[in-house]
């Protein structure tokens, strides 16, 4: 079928919008029309290779929309149903047997190759294939191709564009609380980056009923926001000693609960320093294959953990469908950090976002 896509040509180069040829669904396979799709740092990352994927490439990997056609063998989903994209995972391998799909052994081949598992490319052109794939579903287009497994089937009467980013950022941010850290009702729990991830793992603490919520950034702005949203203090990394100010809240003690969303190396160690002994760092953001980091061995011989976070450790069936339940009953109220934009703008988007203009874009689609 004939759709419109935003093709990244070359290294950093701007998103083009062209036509494409999508493949029919095989087995297994559904076409998604877009309705909405977030833009994430991760796709920006992509387009400028600092994450290598095979160009040229359609991104986008927070899509939501509703389902045109499925292959064979599709029961999960029929066209009409609404629904929100997510990462891909294999179902059969023994992380996903485990129930823990974001750690799926072939992860790597079903999300970040460029093509199907079986090698070949759904996109194409006069001038050749494009790849495609991205998160098994490269949603920075009209209409995707995903899999029956990284589809989640969603209420009719909730709004699409504004869940998109349920499928990556806001289910990466509140799972990596609600699913990976589980802090106790009473506890306290520093968020660091207050972008769409950071945001999100702050609602969630919210919802935990943490007692005391820090949240760590240099955008004033966003800190006003966090303080709104149920941040019980709010830091200006700008403003001085980042581990001294937040134990000063503590008492000197220290948190309970870190969760680093930023990806800077420097600010996971300000995540491990301000821990209390027995405090657990939950790690999100990600600078890059190479990026390292380095810890005092004694703040970590008594009994601090850093836990590595993706996808918000979520099985997407079920964990995006309690997130749409709690936006519906006004608990994770994501709308205050989305704006949408219309499909054509997408490079307007992505530099707002770049910029710190805007926390999560959402491209429509008419």
């Amino acid at each position: 079928m004939r759709i419109t896509a935003a093709v990244t040509e070359d290294r950093g180069a701007p998103f083009r919008l062209v036509p494409l040829e999508l493949d029919e669904p095989r087995a297994g396979e559904v076409v998604v029309r877009l309705v909405g799709v977030g833009i994430c740092h991760t796709d920006l990352n992509a387009r400028d290779q600092l994450r290598p994927f095979p160009l040229p490439a359609v991104f986008g990997h927070e899509g939501a929309g509703v389902v045109e056609a499925v292959g064979d063998g599709v029961s999960y989903v029929e066209p009409g149903d609404h629904v929100v994209l997510t990462f891909n995972s294999c179902g059969a391998c023994r992380m996903c047997v485990q129930g823990r799909p974001a750690y799926c052994d072939q992860l790597a081949a079903r999300n970040f190759a460029g093509t199907r598992a079986d090698g070949s490319t759904a996109l194409h052109r006069a001038e050749g294939d494009v790849h495609g794939g991205f998160f098994g579903q490269s949603s920075f287009a009209t209409h995707a191709l995903a899999t029956e497994r990284n589809v989640v089937k969603i209420d009719r009467a909730a709004p699409l564009e504004l869940l998109a980013p349920l499928g990556c950022g806001i289910q990466t941010g509140a799972g990596g609380v609600l699913n990976s850290l589980r802090p106790e009702a009473g506890s306290s729990i520093a968020v660091f980056g207050a972008g769409g991830v950071g945001i999100s793992s702050l609602m969630a603490a919210v919802i935990t009923g943490c007692t005391t919520i820090a949240v760590v950034d240099i955008n004033g702005a966003r800190l006003e926001l966090a303080k709104e949203l149920g941040a019980t203090h709010v830091v200006n990394a700008a403003d001085g000693d980042v581990v001294a100010g937040l134990r000063e809240i503590t008492g000197g003690l220290g948190l309970d609960y870190t969760v680093e969303t930023t990806g800077v190396p420097s600010v996971l160690r300000q995540c491990v320093d301000v821990l209390n002994q027995g405090g657990i760092c939950g790690l999100i953001g990600a600078d890059g294959p190479a990026s390292e980091v380095t810890f005092n061995v004694s703040t970590l011989l008594f009994g601090r953990t850093v836990r590595g976070i993706h996808q918000g450790d979520s099985v997407p069936r079920t964990f995006i469908s309690k997130l749409v339940d709690l936006y519906q009953q006004g608990r994770l109220p994501i709308d205050r950090v989305i704006k949408t934009y219309p499909f054509a703008d997408i490079n307007q988007a992505a530099e707002d976002m770049a910029k710190g203009l805007t926390i999560k874009p959402v491209l429509t689609f008419a």
